[in-house]
């Protein structure tokens, strides 16, 4: 069919068999992910093509989503995955696309006053050394990677500048922390939800889960932070990030000992060709419009 040709109806009033047959070329599977290994995952092409239709977008849902992961953050994927890839992740990998390339802001709660809005970030590096900064003595056995403070000036002039940080667990539903967290009857938080998927979060201030090496890995206060965890997983919190001296910027906390690997071993650039484990760190903008298709396969609040 030529590209001036309109498709030819059937008698029942339905598409001609050639133009099922050419839709059915565009919701080829194998075809499309070709097509987005040839273009390396861009970031911006497949939030485009998940908005095309919801055909497309269940496909995104479904797939696509996943093999974007896998190739911006090999090392992080296998590992939530135990070595997996093609398996199940909490919340869909709709979800963990967005966890990588979205940062949340924040809503003043109770105990932390502060409001910024959510935004696309340019490049993210999570780690599972910081991770460990974030759980208590009892629930070092699990795999939790946290990404490095996303850092918002403040409008009033304040020198601390709000931290907006995020994570994610690997096989939540059987870690210590959510044992932890069901022994202590820990209510959910009635008015928070979790950004990346929508589930139903606990807060791990209520639960007295909060270490104090979380605060020393952001460069807060004690004090300072607040941070919920959900159903599936996720993480997501905020910190007054303290101005450090140039005496004080090269502590370290006691945790950090030789099975430090931030070696780039969760990085994620938003639109980043290349880099030594097939992703980059190319400080290349992700324009909200396009990258605002991952929020709708997931809810934003």
């Amino acid at each position: 069919m030529s590209a001036n040709q309109r498709p030819r109806l059937s008698a029942q009033g339905g598409r001609s068999d050639s133009a099922e047959s050419d839709d059915s070329a565009i919701l080829n599977e194998r075809i499309l992910i070709l097509v987005f290994e040839s273009i390396k995952w861009d970031i911006h092409v497949l939030c485009q093509a998940a908005s095309v239709s919801r055909k497309l977008r269940a496909i995104a849902k479904r797939l696509l989503w996943r093999e974007a992961c896998a190739y911006r953050a090999p090392r992080m994927v296998s590992a939530l995955t135990n070595g997996g890839p093609s398996s199940r992740i909490g919340g869909g990998w709709h979800a963990l696309a967005k966890l990588l390339f979205f940062c949340c802001g924040c809503e003043s709660t109770q105990r932390f006053q502060a409001t910024q809005p959510g935004h696309f970030v340019n490049a993210s590096r999570f780690s599972k050394t910081s991770g460990r900064s974030f759980l208590t003595k009892k629930c070092r056995g699990d795999l939790l990677y946290v990404s490095d403070p996303c850092e918002h000036p403040r409008a009033n002039g304040r020198e601390d500048d709000l931290g907006i940080y995020r994570g994610v667990f690997r096989g939540f539903i059987k870690s210590t922390t959510r044992a932890c967290l069901v022994a202590r009857q820990v209510v959910f938080e009635e008015r928070v939800r979790c950004p990346y998927c929508g589930s139903r979060v606990w807060s791990m201030t209520t639960a007295r889960l909060v270490p104090k090496s979380a605060a020393r890995r952001l460069g807060s206060h004690d004090g300072g932070l607040e941070y919920f965890v959900c159903v599936n997983g996720h993480l997501h919190g905020s910190c007054w990030l303290v101005p450090l001296s140039s005496d004080e910027g090269n502590t370290d906390d006691e945790d950090n000992d030789a099975d430090d690997d931030d070696d780039n071993s969760g990085g994620v650039g938003p639109s980043g060709y290349g880099g030594a484990n097939g992703f980059g760190f190319d400080d290349q903008t992700v324009s909200n419009g396009s990258m605002m298709n991952v929020v709708r396969d997931g809810p934003t609040a």
